[in-house]
């Protein structure tokens, strides 16, 4: 019986190291397998234990550099945000010897070697750097705070509303009503933005006691409402205006709103009808006994026959023109700053690079500025910035808000619909103008922002050349907007070069 079990023992391990020798090449099988003795094919024990320890070996070690890697980016991350600053250099002094300033005291470096830690550390801490930018992806630094805090009144109760503020100059506000095509050989149906000339733009610039400008709302030229809404919106104090087009969204109800503000205010949503029956599929709208449309808070007023084929273009009239058809009659305008543009030509390009709009003709429109005098925004400068953060508008409409509003309509009518390039061109031009731009943190403290159910969209968006728009019969060239990019402008162009533009934000 112990011989039997000797030879079933044999024929075991012999199986077992031909089936090893299969599996690995000649070569493997010669270096790891190892005949004892007795000639059993049996592999060598402390060999196998050697092997496994050195694998672990290398494993516990890369794991423990990884860890004192990941060790030291920390220490420095903190050195860099910490007000002891134990390498991170805060000021460079080139007058004298190089000097590191932290919070308490200036020590000077003298050494060689302290200058090379401290021009190293100074490098790491740039905002810029690839170092911070590899932890920012890691989710490991601390961004810019993206909301600040807002003093408000715990009761808005006591909240005094002001006087409203008197006219100066401008007094009084005239809008042309009439659309009237000049010279024109052929009569079309009139303009909601009519046919101003470049002489009638540039004049509406030169303030007087009394003005008379173009502000839409052109007799026959669209963007009818019904009479039940119009008879609501008079009795408004104060507005708050947005606007739904093409149904790309639904109303978001806002929340937190006082039972005095609910009777102070008028939330108003303008739509067309497109819209109007895609919100009615997805959301319910209730039906006072006067026929006026609620969904939650907000009251809907259908704007019939939408003044332009572009639903962004759309847009604008209840965002800028809120005082033609909503309302009766220290700073009295108030808009967020960009969060990443200071410049309109550094506006320009991000949206050409996102392909936002036609490069053609964000490039026209840049250049016409350039042309008359728009230069690039600087510290020096009387704005903070010449590009605002469009969404939240807050003002009071006197006569020269109502003016500024007009004339910044006139520009997005003649031109392109990205407002935020003629805002600050407006600012410019109407010197007088006085507002106040708050920091892009409060906006986002105040407004909760939600992301649309889809984006604007419309074919002209993707052209690449102006000989793309010519003739109508295309189907990309606007017929009731833009027309000032299709007018020949009394300047010669040709030789305008628009300038360089250098991002300041890599998310711009």
């Amino acid at each position: 019986m112990e011989t039997e079990a000797q030879r079933l023992l044999s024929l075991r391990a012999s199986y077992r190291t031909e089936r090893g020798n299969r599996s690995a090449g000649p070569k493997d099988a010669a270096d790891e397998t190892d005949v004892s003795a007795n000639g059993k094919g049996i592999k060598d024990p402390l060999k196998m234990v050697w092997r496994r320890g050195f694998i672990r070996l290398v494993l516990v070690s890369a794991i423990v550099w990884m860890l004192l890697i990941l060790f030291a980016l920390l220490f420095h991350l903190w050195s860099c945000h910490s007000s002891i600053s134990f390498l991170s250099v805060k000021t460079l002094k080139n007058d004298g010897p190089l000097q590191i300033q932290d919070d308490n005291s200036l020590n000077s470096i003298n050494t060689t070697y302290n200058v090379s830690i401290a021009l190293f550390s100074a490098a790491l801490c740039k905002k810029d750097s690839k170092v911070l930018g590899i932890l920012d992806t890691m989710g490991l630094t601390t961004k810019q705070q993206h909301r600040c805090p807002i003093p408000l009144m715990d009761d808005p109760d006591a909240i005094v509303i002001p006087k409203r503020t008197p006219d100066t100059i401008p007094k009084f506000l005239k809008y042309v009503l009439e659309d009237d095509q000049g010279n024109s050989n052929e009569k079309s149906q009139p303009l909601f933005g009519g046919h101003q000339s470049w002489k009638q733009r540039e004049n509406s610039f030169k303030l007087n006691t009394t003005m008379k400008v173009h502000c839409g709302f052109m007799k026959n030229g669209g963007a009818e409402m019904d009479a039940v809404d119009v008879k609501y919106a008079k009795k408004c104090r104060f507005v708050v205006a947005s606007g739904i087009f093409d149904g790309y969204d639904t109303p978001h109800q806002p929340y937190n709103i006082s039972l005095r503000s609910r009777k102070l205010f008028c939330f108003l949503m303008v739509v067309d009808e497109v819209s109007l029956d895609f919100i009615k599929q997805n959301v319910t709208v209730r039906e006072d006994s006067d026929g006026g449309k609620w969904v939650g808070i907000w009251r809907l007023v259908t704007l019939h026959h939408p003044p332009y084929d572009e639903p962004r273009r759309n847009g604008k009239v209840p965002k800028i023109l809120t005082h033609r058809y909503l309302w009766r009659g220290k700073h009295t305008f108030a808009i967020a700053c960009h969060k990443h543009h200071r410049s309109i030509y550094e506006e320009a390009d991000a949206i050409k690079r996102r392909k936002r709009y036609a490069r053609p003709l964000i490039d026209l429109h840049m250049k016409i500025y350039l042309y008359e005098g728009m230069e690039l925004w600087s510290p020096k400068k009387k704005t903070i910035s010449d590009v605002p953060e469009g969404a939240v508008i807050i003002r009071e409409h006197t006569t020269m808000t109502n003016l500024f509003s007009c004339l910044w309509f006139n520009e997005v009518n003649l031109f392109t619909p990205r407002d935020q390039l003629s805002f600050g061109y407006v600012v410019y031009r109407l010197e007088e103008f006085k507002f106040f731009m708050f920091p892009n943190c409060e906006y986002n403290s105040l407004f909760i922002l939600h992301r649309h159910t889809r984006e604007h969209s419309s074919v002209v968006e993707w052209v690449k050349s102006l000989d793309e728009f010519k003739g109508n019969k295309t189907g990309l060239k606007e017929s009731r907007g833009g027309l000032g990019l299709w007018t020949p402008y009394p300047g010669d162009l040709n030789s305008v070069q628009l300038p360089s533009v250098k991002r300041t934000s890599p998310a711009g």
